[in-house]
């Protein structure tokens, strides 16, 4: 049997990733795309945790004459619509889930609480983590780095719309280089857009690395945990 490099990972997923071409929304064929190889990493005995960002709906930021708190809050509750469409593609496919949120909405989720997260995912659960940390002026790549230092995960899994960090942004200058090896504190220091400094740090501080990959090919899921030269590594 093929032995997985990770026992126990953090999976976060951008908003947008699941909006696929229609940039919008949730985009069926994409999302079970992704479920399809969440599942198969999964089988290989990964325990599995995933956060999800809300920007194929609403991003904080996107509020520019609003309260900043109430943007925030918004994008919270469209993290929660993308936690919950992940559910039911997994349990669609036999796969036990757990949605967790940081805002209590019992009728729908369960409120986070660090042991009973833990305790899901030794029980063969994957687990979704919503409504970011549950405060405002913190994104969802904060709460990646937050969670994965509560729940012990050996790395984080960071998927992207690109394949890897690039010295400055692809989409932009086609001459942009891909780097294959970084450090956290190049990350804070060189200014790279793949994650916010809080998250670069709190992964820094607690010594968690992170795999940055692109979600194009949701093949990567499988490589990654399975320790494959894949995207862009960071310690």
């Amino acid at each position: 049997m093929v032995t997985p490099k990770y026992k126990r990972v953090i999976l976060k997923i951008s908003g947008e990733a699941l909006a696929g071409k229609r940039r919008f929304g949730i985009d069926s064929e994409t999302l079970g795309r992704i479920s399809d190889e969440i599942k198969k990493a999964f089988e290989l005995g990964v325990e599995i945790a995933v956060v999800i960002g809300g920007g194929n709906f609403w991003r904080g930021r996107s509020g520019k004459d609003m309260d900043r708190t109430t943007a925030d809050h918004m994008g919270m509750l469209a993290t929660v619509i993308n936690a919950l469409a992940l559910q039911d593609a997994l349990e669609s496919r036999g796969i036990q889930t757990r949605v967790q949120t940081a805002i209590e909405m019992r009728q729908i989720a369960e409120p986070y609480i660090r042991r009973k997260a833990v305790r899901h995912l030794e029980k063969g659960r994957v687990v979704i983590f919503a409504c970011g940390t549950g405060n405002p002026y913190f994104t969802t790549d904060t709460t990646t780095a937050l969670r994965a230092a509560e729940i012990d995960a050996e790395v984080v899994l960071m998927a992207k719309n690109v394949d890897g960090v690039y010295d400055c942004d692809p989409g932009t200058n086609p001459a942009a280089k891909k780097i294959d090896r970084l450090s956290y504190i190049d990350v804070i220091n060189r200014g790279l857009g793949v994650m916010d400094s809080t998250a670069a740090s709190l992964c820094m501080d607690n010594k968690i690395p992170m795999i940055v990959f692109g979600i194009e090919k949701p093949e990567n899921i499988v490589k990654a945990v399975m320790g494959e030269n894949i995207g862009t590594i960071i310690m």
